[in-house]
C-alpha cells in the first residue's frame, strides 16, 4: 500500500502537461470536456457531477434519515424503538426483547457481519461506498460546503487564503450548519436510549444527566471532526476495514477498474496538421476528471488502492467524457481482474467463499426468524429445589418443590395463574396469583405431590402451565422432571 501522497500526481508535471495543450485544450472545452488538475495534497475537494452512481449514493444515503425519524415514532402509547438499558429491555414496535433473548442479537450481528464479508467478496467495498455512515455524513457535509463556498477550485483558494473577515463570513454559516447536523446526529442517537420527547423537554429546562450530556457533546464533536475536518483521511488512515479488504477480495471480485489495454497510452487529443501522422493513443485523454470526483483523491488508473471505497463516481466521470468524445463507455467500469485477464466470471453459486458466507447468513437468518415467530409475551422457568430433591410425606406421597419465575415481555401488566399436569393423583399447591409489571420478573413457590404407587420411574415428566387471567392467548408451558426414590 502506497503512502497517501502517492495518490496525487505531481503538481509540476500536471502544469507542464496543461502548458503543452494550448489549442488542444480549447478543442476539448468546445465539446464540453474540462481538463482538470488533480489534488496536490491537503484536504480533498472533490468535484460533483451527475450520474447513475451518484444517484444511487443519494438513494442509499436516504436510509440514514431513519436515524433522525424513528425515535419520534410511537407504538401503543410508547416510543416505538427504545433501548432501555437501565431496565435491560429493548422495545421494537411492540416487541420487547429481554436479556433472555440476547441470542437473537447475536444472530443479527452474525448475519450482518457475513453480509459484509459476502458483499465485499462479490463487489468490493460496497458498504464503504454507499452505506457507511461516515461516507454519507462526509458526502452531506461536502455538499453543503459546495453550496456555501462554491466549486472545488474556489474552495481550495479560500482554504489557502489568509484569515480575514471575508473568509470568516463565508465559512461561518457552513460551520454553523455542520454543527447543527452533528448535534442532531448525537441527540438522535441518545434518543434511542431514553424517551425522545422527554429528552427535548429536559434540554430546554437544563435537566440533562451527566451521562447524557457527556455522550451528546462527545458525539457532536466527533461527528463534526470526522465528517467535516478529517473526511477522507478517516477512510485512508483510521478505518481498519480499508486494510483488511485485501484479504476479503480475490481476482473474481468486481470493483471499479481502469481498462489499461483500451486506455493506454493516454494523451491529449491533438489537432493533426497536414502531413503529420496521428499519434497512436488510447481512449484516455488524461483529463483527470476521474481523480477530481474521487472523494478520497484516488487515481483509479494506477490500479486498486486501499483508499478506493468503490463508490463508482469515477465511472460516472469517465462515462460522461466518453459520451462527449463519442466513444464507447466502460473505460472505467465495474470489472474483475479475471475479466481483464480474459477469463469468464463464474456464477455466484459456484464460488466457494460466497457459498460459505451465504450458508452462514442463511442459518443466522433462519434462527432469527424462528426466534421472532416463537417469541412469547411471557417466559416461564422452573428451578427445582436441590436440597432435598424430594420429600416423602406422612401419607406416603412424594413431594417436589420448585421456584417458578415468570418474565413479562409484553407492555401490559400480566396476572399469571399457574397449573400443573402429570401422572394420576397429582396435586399441587402454588403461591398466590402473580402480578407482573411489563418487563419485570415475578416468582412464586410451587409444591407438587404424587402418590408413591403412581410413580414407576425415579424421574417422571410433569408439565407446568402459566396463563394470563386477562388474556387466554398469553400462555407458556414448561416441562420438568418430578424426582422420587428408587423402587425396591
Amino acid at each position: 500500500m502506497s503512502d497517501n501522497k502517492d495518490l496525487y500526481r505531481d503538481n509540476k508535471q500536471t502544469g507542464s502537461l496543461l502548458d503543452e495543450m494550448n489549442l488542444d485544450n480549447k478543442n476539448l472545452q468546445n465539446i464540453g470536456v474540462e481538463i482538470l488538475p488533480v489534488h496536490t495534497g491537503g484536504t480533498v475537494h472533490a468535484k460533483r457531477i451527475p450520474g447513475k452512481f451518484r444517484m444511487f449514493k443519494w438513494i442509499t444515503a436516504s436510509f440514514w434519515i431513519s436515524l433522525f425519524v424513528f425515535p419520534y415514532l410511537r407504538w401503543d402509547g410508547h416510543q416505538a424503538i427504545l433501548f432501555d438499558l437501565a431496565n435491560r429491555q429493548f422495545h421494537i414496535f411492540g416487541l420487547t426483547i429481554l436479556p433472555q433473548d440476547i441470542w437473537m442479537l447475536a444472530m443479527i450481528l452474525l448475519f450482518f457481519a457475513l453480509l459484509l464479508a459476502a458483499s465485499t467478496a462479490v463487489a468490493g467495498r460496497l458498504w464503504c461506498g454507499y452505506f457507511c455512515f461516515h461516507t454519507v455524513w462526509t458526502d452531506v457535509f461536502t455538499w453543503l460546503e459546495e453550496k456555501f463556498e462554491g466549486q472545488p477550485n474556489k474552495r481550495m483558494r479560500l482554504d489557502q487564503s489568509k484569515m480575514s473577515f471575508e473568509k470568516i463570513k463565508i465559512k461561518a454559516p457552513k460551520i454553523a450548519v455542520w454543527a447543527l447536523i452533528a448535534f442532531m446526529t448525537a441527540f438522535s442517537f441518545v434518543a434511542y436510549f431514553t424517551d425522545a420527547y422527554d429528552l427535548w423537554a429536559r434540554l430546554f429546562s437544563f435537566e440533562w444527566g451527566s451521562t447524557e450530556t457527556i455522550v451528546i457533546l462527545s458525539l457532536t464533536i466527533s461527528t463534526f471532526f470526522f465528517a467535516g475536518i478529517l473526511r477522507e483521511q478517516t477512510c485512508i488512515g483510521f478505518c481498519p476495514y480499508a486494510r483488511i479488504q485485501g484479504a476479503m477480495i480475490d481476482t473474481q471480485t468486481v470493483v471499479p477498474a481502469y481498462d489499461n489495454e483500451r486506455g493506454e497510452p493516454r494523451g491529449r487529443m491533438k489537432r493533426v496538421k497536414p502531413g503529420e501522422e496521428a499519434p497512436d493513443l488510447g481512449d484516455c485523454i488524461d483529463c483527470n476528471l476521474c481523480v477530481a470526483v474521487c472523494p478520497t483523491g484516488v487515481d483509479i488508473r494506477r490500479g486498486q488502492q486501499f483508499g478506493c471505497i468503490t463508490c463508482g463516481l469515477c465511472i460516472d466521470a469517465c462515462d460522461s467524457v466518453m459520451d462527449k468524445l463519442k466513444k464507447p463507455r466502460g473505460l472505467i467500469r465495474y470489472a474483475s481482474l479475471a475479466e481483464f485477464a480474459g477469463q469468464k466470471l463464474p456464477p455466484l453459486f459456484k464460488r466457494p467463499r460466497v457459498i460459505v458466507y451465504t450458508a452462514i447468513m442463511g442459518f443466522a437468518g433462519a434462527m432469527l426468524v424462528y426466534g421472532l415467530l416463537t417469541m412469547s409475551p411471557i417466559d416461564l422457568k422452573a428451578l427445582h429445589e436441590r436440597s432435598p430433591l424430594f420429600v416423602q410425606m406422612s401419607d406416603g406421597s412424594i413431594q417436589n418443590k420448585w421456584t417458578i419465575k415468570v418474565v413479562n415481555k409484553s407492555n401490559e401488566v400480566i396476572h399469571a395463574d399457574i397449573s400443573v399436569t402429570g401422572p394420576a393423583g397429582l396435586t399441587y399447591v402454588a403461591g398466590k396469583q402473580i402480578t407482573i409489571q411489563p418487563g419485570n420478573v415475578g416468582s412464586t413457590t410451587l409444591l407438587v405431590r404424587i402418590p408413591k404407587n403412581n410413580l414407576t420411574e425415579t424421574s417422571t415428566p410433569v408439565y407446568i402451565h402459566v396463563k394470563d387471567l386477562n388474556n387466554d392467548e398469553i400462555s407458556a408451558d414448561y416441562e420438568t422432571a418430578f424426582l422420587s426414590p428408587k423402587k425396591r
